[in-house]
């Protein structure tokens, strides 16, 4: 599964050049660019990536996956889809972006009662500031995280910096596995 996604991912989702074209968030340039929702919102893509991060996060007593929204929304519905396929159910949430200031203000939308154990999910981490964003969030909702899975590490220290707000962090793929095989793809 985990190769079939990185050629899908490669194919839709991963953009490549020899010099630095691509404008990230934080302003810095960059030789490539990951743009995952082409891909966690086709049918198959999201066959595959919510199988894989269940495996990620299985046997783990995890109540819940989610992250800020939109990049984690995909990946937590096909995660919660796969997981009851393989008859045990972990629940999606989304995080957003800001909080709600109409109705009951929460910062975590989903069907998770306070204190239940989660996952943080993300699309892509660069430095990972979104998603230390997602987990101090979830954790204001009183949900205990425990655990992060990054669908595409870019290998610019974002791992490192969510492992200082929790412990257990995972990707499934990295950046030099995707250019390895957009390299061979593209050769």
């Amino acid at each position: 599964m985990k190769s079939e996604l990185v050629r899908m991912l490669c194919r839709k989702s991963f953009q490549y050049s020899e010099e630095a074209i691509f404008r990230l968030v934080s302003g810095r340039m960059s030789s490539f660019y990951v743009n995952c929702k082409p891909t966690t919102l086709s049918p198959r893509g999201m066959y595959l990536t919510g199988h894989l991060v269940f495996e990620a996060v299985q046997g783990q007593r995890i109540a819940g996956v989610g992250g800020l929204t939109f990049g984690a929304d995909p990946i937590a519905v096909a995660t919660a889809f796969a997981s009851e396929l393989k008859g045990e159910p972990i629940q999606a949430f989304s995080i957003r972006k800001t909080k709600k200031d109409h109705g009951i203000a929460k910062w975590v939308e989903g069907d998770l009662p306070p204190g239940s154990r989660v996952a943080i999910i993300d699309d892509v981490a660069t430095t990972g500031g979104s998603t230390v964003q997602a987990i101090e969030r979830a954790r204001n909702e009183t949900l205990e995280v425990v655990k992060a899975v990054i669908l595409v590490d870019r290998q610019e220290g974002g791992l490192d910096n969510i492992r200082q707000h929790v412990p257990d962090v995972s990707a499934i793929i990295t950046k030099d596995e995707l250019l390895a095989a957009w390299k061979r793809m593209n050769g």
